[in-house]
């Protein structure tokens, strides 16, 4: 079994991005044939200022290794190390339908919150169909969002069999995470970048605490009982402390006597505790970047490997002599 991920270098990774995502794919890279690509090439339709891009890439790149990723479990690497994904786009291109770009969901979202919609936006998910279809994935782990994706890259993928009778690409399907986490942010709503609610996984001593010390909370005074249920700080120790010492916070905030910033204290140090490892880690890495750059390059020659076999089989189905050039 295949499988891929793509993940965007879009800044800090937070407490939703891996609960929601890291975590996941950490565990599925011992299931099977894992591809992780960090999504430069997709990142060019928000971020066009080149040292910023080579930094976003550079934090996500220490952020999965520090929190575990494995490169010799997993295939790490650059999506633009792979640019046999954007002639496989082209060929994708000429055999989808307009209609079907349109009907996108995110599309149509980014539209309706005021993003330009130059044509990089529109196209995006043949490139996402492109970046899956190269490595012939069978699997693509998701979350709800995402599963329109991953039916309009089988739409892609049968279009282009129909039109020239071959047989290139495997059929990939979506993975829903099961367990995956909605997590909520200081506000209360969903975790996001662009809320400006996020806990960073790697911010600690004060950044860290103003974080979890601003998580909203309702009036109930110390004395009261309260439902945990309804406590942010609550759902958030849910994910990061012991079954035992979760239960026992339930059972004070229940009873009464136990405040909110009682709760967030326990937060703040089942955060570190939780992430301390991570972050050693990560500040090893950070002083090694010789070692990271290592890793992305020979997941980049792997996953390249892989792309240049599937877009040659595409190339000849589609009438052209030779397969491209994949370079050294």
């Amino acid at each position: 079994m295949r499988i891929l991920s793509g993940v965007q270098p879009s800044g800090q990774q937070h407490l939703g991005n891996y609960f929601g995502a890291i975590e996941q794919h950490i565990a599925l890279q011992r299931e099977g044939e894992a591809y992780y690509f960090i999504a430069d090439y997709h990142a060019l339709t928000t971020v066009q200022d080149p040292a910023r891009l080579r930094e976003l890439v550079g934090q996500v790149a220490l952020d999965y290794l520090a929190l575990g990723l494995d490169p010799t479990a997993a295939t790490f690497f650059r999506q633009s190390d792979v640019p046999e994904v954007t002639e496989l786009t082209w060929l994708l291109s000429t055999v989808t339908g307009m209609g079907l770009l349109e009907r996108g969901h995110s599309y149509k979202d980014k539209l309706a919150h005021g993003i330009t919609p130059r044509a990089g936006l529109f196209l995006y998910p043949v490139l996402m169909a492109a970046d899956i279809l190269a490595y012939r994935s069978d699997v693509v782990p998701v979350g709800k969002d995402q599963v329109q994706h991953i039916e309009m890259t089988q739409d892609m993928a049968e279009l282009f069999h129909n039109a020239f009778g071959c047989e290139v690409f495997r059929r990939p399907e979506a993975r829903l995470a099961e367990g995956a986490a909605v997590v909520p942010g200081t506000d209360g709503q969903k975790m996001s970048k662009s809320y400006d609610n996020i806990v960073g996984i790697f911010d600690e001593g004060k950044p860290l605490k103003k974080r979890v010390m601003s998580i909203v909370t309702d009036s109930k005074g110390v004395d009261e009982p309260k439902d945990p249920e309804a406590c942010v700080p609550y759902q958030l120790y849910k994910l990061v402390a012991p079954p035992e010492e979760v239960a026992e916070m339930g059972r004070r905030l229940a009873d009464g006597g136990y405040g909110y910033g009682d709760a967030k204290h326990a937060l703040l140090a089942a955060i570190d505790g939780r992430f301390a490892e991570a972050r050693e880690r990560r500040r090893a890495l950070a002083a090694d970047p010789d070692s990271v750059e290592d890793v992305l390059a020979a997941g980049g020659r792997r996953a390249r490997a892989v792309a240049a076999t599937v877009l040659g089989a595409a190339r000849e189905a589609v009438g052209m002599a030779g397969h491209p050039v994949t370079g050294p």
